[in-house]
């Protein structure tokens, strides 16, 4: 692939990710995905072969970018949500996406490259399961699922819940409810 195509695909991917984010799978345009991107709507069927192609590589992209923005250390769970709630609340196109797809795609698959990365995400918890760092009442997949789920909720409930909740407020609550899901006290 030369430079030059190169550049035309990294255009099209900040445009999608634009468009994804604000108008979901089923409201974006690839004519002004396109257009965002000073290209041919010609060739986002030529690089990634339909919109929801399209979405896949975007969200993945923002995902993995995600998961090596903010690194995981299985005994600290609580401190894990709280980085990801910092990172959800600076990088709201992430919350977004993941919203669009819990809405318009519920059985798409995990994206391929996200599939090693979560394993060995729950390979983790499970090892500090076993070493008694956390407890073992809820399965490893599980207890990543609500962690990621209460710091994406978090972040992005701040208008639905009114300017009175200060944000560094519902940091903490998350925090707190994820160390309380994760302590070893819990697995009598």
């Amino acid at each position: 692939m030369t430079s030059r195509s190169d550049e035309t695909r990294r255009r099209l991917l900040d445009a999608a990710r634009n468009e994804f984010a604000m108008c979901g799978i089923a409201g974006a345009r690839t004519s002004r995905i396109a257009a965002a991107a000073g290209v041919n709507e010609a060739l986002i069927f030529r690089y990634f072969g339909n919109k929801q192609a399209l979405f896949t590589r975007v969200y993945e992209s923002l995902i993995v970018q995600t998961v090596d923005d903010v690194p995981m250390d299985a005994s600290d769970l609580g401190g894990y949500a709280g980085a990801l709630f910092d990172y959800y609340a600076c990088h709201d196109q992430v919350v977004r996406l993941a919203v669009w797809a819990a809405l318009e795609a519920p059985d798409t698959a995990i994206p391929e490259g996200l599939v090693g990365v979560t394993a060995a995400k729950v390979a983790a918890i499970s090892r500090c399961q076993e070493a008694g760092l956390v407890s073992k009442e809820i399965p490893a997949d599980d207890l990543l699922a609500l962690v990621i789920q209460l710091s994406l909720t978090g972040a992005s409930a701040a208008p639905a819940l009114g300017p009175d909740i200060e944000s560094t407020s519902r940091r903490r609550s998350i925090v707190n409810a994820v160390r309380t899901l994760a302590a070893v006290e819990n697995s009598e």
